[in-house]
């Protein structure tokens, strides 16, 4: 299992003026945050975690998804330099092979299936298959309808390449990596959605007819669609994890309704209560929801809509975004704000 406890967080680093590697291992100690998730494999975030105790999941990027599937040598020297070298003293639990590839870049998804098999026959080749998940993220794009759970499928387009993909997992005991943004539902989706089923807040939430279920929050529902999905194509106990969700603090004009630092301390605040409960779904009652918070900072270098910039919970100068205040009972991770300053 590449998961300790239910929350984790998603260390992105296109930014020009975050900490240094060192001192982001102190923050997470600091923040008694155990799972992390970069989407490479940097040397000197490596060398940073050895003997912290941290478990990574170390990425192998979009950009090289070609050059695995073409050259199984190639994979197994990119596992042996970047993975296998820095073991045991870093703790290395899981390689993302890619990120949010199918229903989203056709000439890639057709690397994507090779390049897994190859890095995962590398890790064995190399005996830590034991130790090392091999997965791969994906994004609501592969799905043809999510609404209500019940009735989701995976598109016409992607079903053909995601099956031998989950075959494979299904084989070799990898979960279903899901990126899920109720941000992103809700800004896109303008009058459909009450924001406070967005944001785990009261509401009166749905009702899914088929399951005769009840969702009083989107995230839920997101996790239950993707379950229906996995059955409908024959993978009923493949279990799903949350590998990104958050909510930006700013956004462009479009965002702006949803995109502030209300919304994303609510939302980052009740999904850590969320797991907090260690329960599953409605559908999945018995699967404990496990989630990677994206992100860990704020990244000015990112691209696209405005909001990419600001979903960390973190400024670049290691200072809280946003206040995450409990009115009881605090959370490790959210108990330690003040002295962030301190720490940094």
């Amino acid at each position: 299992m590449a998961f300790t406890g239910t929350f984790g967080i998603n260390y992105g680093r296109i930014a020009d003026n975050i900490p240094s590697p060192d001192k982001v291992v102190t923050l997470l100690r600091a923040a008694k945050i155990k799972n992390v998730r970069i989407y490479d494999a940097d040397h000197s975030v490596l060398n940073a975690f050895k003997g912290t105790g941290l478990e990574l999941v170390v990425g192998l990027n979009n950009g090289l998804l070609k050059e695995m599937n073409a050259n199984p040598d190639h994979a197994l020297t990119w596992v042996e330099d970047n993975v296998k070298a820095f073991l045991p003293d870093t703790h290395i639990v899981g390689i993302a092979v890619g990120n949010e590839v199918l229903g989203n870049d056709a000439d890639l998804s057709q690397a994507l299936l090779g390049a897994v098999k190859n890095i995962y026959d590398a890790t064995k080749k190399l005996g830590i298959d034991g130790a090392v998940q091999i997965s791969t993220a994906h994004s609501q794009a592969v799905f043809e309808n999510s609404y209500p759970p019940s009735s989701c499928t995976f598109t016409d387009a992607v079903a053909p390449l995601m099956k031998p993909l989950l075959e494979l997992f299904s084989q070799i005991g990898s979960p279903f990596c899901l990126n899920a943004y109720p941000f992103l539902a809700y800004t896109y989706n303008k009058g459909k959605i009450d924001i406070n089923y967005a944001l785990f807040q009261p509401n009166k939430g749905i009702d899914d007819e088929k399951t005769d279920l009840h969702y009083d929050n989107l995230l839920d529902a997101q996790i239950d669609a993707t379950y229906a999905a996995l059955e409908d194509a024959g993978f009923k106990k493949m279990e799903v994890i949350i590998t990104e969700t958050g909510w930006a603090s700013h956004g462009d004009e479009s965002e702006a309704a949803a995109a502030t630092p209300s919304n994303a301390r609510t939302y980052n605040f009740n999904l850590r209560k969320r797991l907090a409960k260690r329960k599953g779904t409605p559908l999945r009652p018995k699967h404990i929801l496990k989630a990677y918070i994206f992100a860990l900072f704020n990244e000015d270098l990112k691209q696209g809509a405005a909001s990419e910039k600001y979903y960390g919970l973190f400024k670049a100068d290691g200072s809280i975004s946003y206040g995450l205040k409990s009115s009881s009972t605090s959370y490790s991770f959210f108990s330690f704000k003040c002295k962030i300053g301190l720490v940094l």
